[in-house]
């Protein structure tokens, strides 16, 4: 019988021994640097796999032990995605930030202001984001993001936005068209009376004008008010920006009078009313700016050249401008011309 007890003795020794150098393996640290490592795990890659991967870098040995650790504790479920690898991380750890799904993540601007194809080409100047919709052209975007909308201009919110590496365009988009349908909804409800928009989509075209014709917060309203009364007087809008857009890549930077007379659905010193579709991605503010515009009495107003401008109620009182803030200071910037 002593030889029994020292049989087992000897086996729950060993088992402790096991026990304490499995405990020591996975928590022992491993040779990543100060700096991190990335490493990324692709849909589908089992948990061998990955310990594979792992001991060609040098970042794992006993990848056998590290896989019969993980399956006989029920944590082999792992999830795909770009990790950041911290300094000296044990084996524990790894497995652990693997399960967490914790993945690196990226942010991504669409600047307000900017065209449905500058925003399309940034998303496409980012590393990490799978590029699905290149060289298609508007129609085609439309059909791979399933929405039934003619013209893609206008129709994404201008934010900051989250994305995972190997994401795609097509996601990031859809979610900047959801919070634009939010908030321009929301802001619709709360819309002032006795405007001249059929719907929300031509508060966003005048939304995409005022984003286009101004960069002062301030003067949003104010400029909606200008065009709200020139809509109501069955004035034309005469706004250079729908002009410029209209010329597409025939622009090159300087508005001609030769350009102010070229037919174009765009072109609001011809044209009656709104233009088609919006001409560039809307703002909140120039959204609300739409919707609450001015109650006072201008009809005109021209840049003063320092990003503000100067607004008028009477022709004679905008030429006069015309002429201190354009003519003598060769001011470029942009004007809301009188009818002629």
């Amino acid at each position: 019988m002593k030889w029994v007890k020292r049989v087992g003795s000897a086996l729950v020794l060993l088992g402790a021994v096991l026990v304490f150098s499995i405990h020591s393996y996975l928590q022992a640290p491993s040779d990543i640097s100060e700096e991190g490592l990335s490493f990324t795990i692709n849909a589908g890659d089992s948990i061998r796999r990955v310990a594979s991967r792992l001991e060609s870098l040098k970042l794992l040995s006993h990848p056998k032990l590290w896989v019969m650790y993980a399956r006989l504790s029920n944590k082999a479920t792992i999830r795909a995605g770009e990790y950041r690898l911290p300094q000296g991380a044990s084996p524990s750890e790894l497995l652990s930030l693997f399960r967490s799904g914790k993945v690196v993540s990226y942010t991504v601007t669409l600047l307000e202001g900017w065209t449905f194809r500058e925003a399309l080409a940034h998303l496409h100047r980012q590393e990490k984001i799978n590029k699905t919709l290149l060289s298609l052209a508007d129609d085609e975007v439309l059909e791979k993001l399933a929405l039934s909308e003619k013209h893609p201009e206008g129709l994404f919110f201008p934010d900051t936005y989250q994305y995972e590496a190997g994401d795609s365009d097509r996601t990031v988009l859809l979610r900047a068209y959801k919070k634009m349908k939010k908030v321009l909804a929301a802001e619709w409800l709360l819309r002032a009376e006795n405007l001249p928009y059929k719907n929300p989509y031509e508060a966003l075209i005048m939304a995409s004008i005022i984003e286009r014709e101004s960069g002062q917060v301030m003067e949003r309203e104010k400029i909606a008010g200008v065009f709200v009364r020139r809509l109501a007087l069955k004035m034309r809008l005469q706004t250079d920006p729908t002009v410029i857009y209209g010329l597409g890549k025939e622009y090159k930077g300087n508005l001609r009078r030769r350009h102010l007379k070229q037919p174009s659905p765009y072109n609001t010193y011809l044209i009656k009313g709104l233009p088609p579709t919006p001409i560039a991605l809307s703002g909140r503010k120039s959204i609300h700016g739409a919707l609450h515009p001015d109650s006072g009495t201008a009809l005109y107003f021209v840049a003063k050249g320092d990003g503000s401008h100067y607004f008028s109620a009477s022709l004679e009182e905008h030429n006069k401008a015309v002429r201190q803030y354009q003519i003598d200071q060769r001011s470029d910037n942009y004007r809301s011309a009188p009818e002629r």
